[in-house]
């Protein structure tokens, strides 16, 4: 028996991906919902073209509580010119756009979290079908993808530039050139949790050059974090002959986050207190936290510690924390 063929997308795009100029329109998701019987969801979408050359796909949003990106994004898609460019910009600054306008990380509407529904499904949730047009149609088009990301309102992470370890040696080469092109003050391989189900794994499965950040975070933005992403942009796009020019020279401190046990989950409920700043040295066994009772005085507080030498180079930002909730990420120094 033969697998049914795979419907298409119901997403259609008011752009045309092969002609040349600047266009601004957007991915057309039909919802129908108590407010409107025929409705759409309308994703924002800038291409941007100058002839035969190599395409790059330039996203944000993909968590709608992380500016950043969506900021930078929005900016080069108000500046960027065809005679500026050789090949192709692909633009989507709010990928999961309900998620944006709500200012949540997942989708109101279907409570989705994009980078986790990938590949996705054009019979899923909303949320799901997004994945889905990333994964089956753009992708394809592009020869390498970045994905601006940052902390969101619940963490604040050192600015990095972050690409992973793979089974594929040139594409990790790659991938890792790309990422250094960034120009981020720190250049990350990182083990992800949930890794199959993220668009950065739907990208590289196909064999094309992916590249993320995590700029900071705590639901907003600073000077410093907006002019990083525009920066990286502009690197990436010179790294790939896009923009004309050698990227920037930077500085960048080379870390891993190797594993899932360098991210720190906590297990009692309450008030968060660091002992530690983001960005400190830490050793094994150093406490790094606590973690008091907000039900009684009186309670010792819970307290966790270093299970590495490394970097707090991630901790949460609401001082309330649940069991459960990731309250710190460590990092090594990488050995090249």
């Amino acid at each position: 028996m033969q697998d049914s063929p795979t419907p298409d997308s119901p997403i259609t795009a008011t752009v045309d991906y092969h002609r040349d100029g600047v266009q601004h329109g957007f991915l057309k998701l039909p919802h129908s919902h108590d407010e409107s019987a025929w409705g759409s969801l309308m994703i924002p979408i800038t291409v941007v073209r100058n002839g035969e050359g190599p395409t790059a796909l330039l996203t944000g949003g993909n968590h709608g509580d992380e500016y950043e990106g969506i900021t930078a994004l929005l900016k080069l898609a108000g500046r960027l010119r065809a005679e500026h460019i050789t090949g192709r910009v692909i633009i989507v600054p709010m990928m999961n756009h309900p998620a944006v306008l709500n200012g949540t990380r997942t989708s109101p509407i279907d409570k989705g979290n994009l980078n986790r529904a990938f590949p996705g499904s054009p019979t899923g949730t909303l949320t799901e079908r997004i994945a889905d047009y990333f994964t089956r149609h753009l992708v394809p088009l592009a020869d390498l993808v970045l994905d601006l990301h940052s902390g969101g309102r619940t963490l604040d992470l050192l600015p990095f530039a972050a690409t992973h370890r793979l089974d594929d040696l040139d594409l990790a080469r790659r991938c890792l050139d790309a990422t250094l092109a960034i120009g981020a003050p720190n250049t990350l391989l990182m083990a992800e949790l949930e890794g199959d189900a993220l668009f950065d794994t739907a990208v590289e499965r196909q064999g094309k050059v992916f590249v993320s950040t995590e700029l900071r975070g705590g639901g907003t933005t600073t000077p410093a974090s907006v002019a990083l992403a525009e920066r990286g942009v502009d690197n990436l796009l010179r790294h790939a002959g896009i923009l004309p020019g050698a990227p920037a020279p930077a500085d960048t401190r080379r870390l891993e986050i190797p594993d899932a046990a360098h991210y720190l989950q906590a297990e009692h409920r309450g008030l968060l207190e660091f002992t530690v700043n983001l960005g400190d040295a830490v050793r094994a066994g150093d406490l790094i936290a606590r973690v008091h009772d907000l039900e009684r005085t009186g309670t010792p507080p819970a307290e966790y510690h270093a299970t590495v030498n490394g970097l707090l180079i991630g901790r949460r930002h609401p001082a309330r924390v649940s069991p459960g909730d990731t309250f710190a990420v460590l990092a090594v120094p990488l050995e090249q």
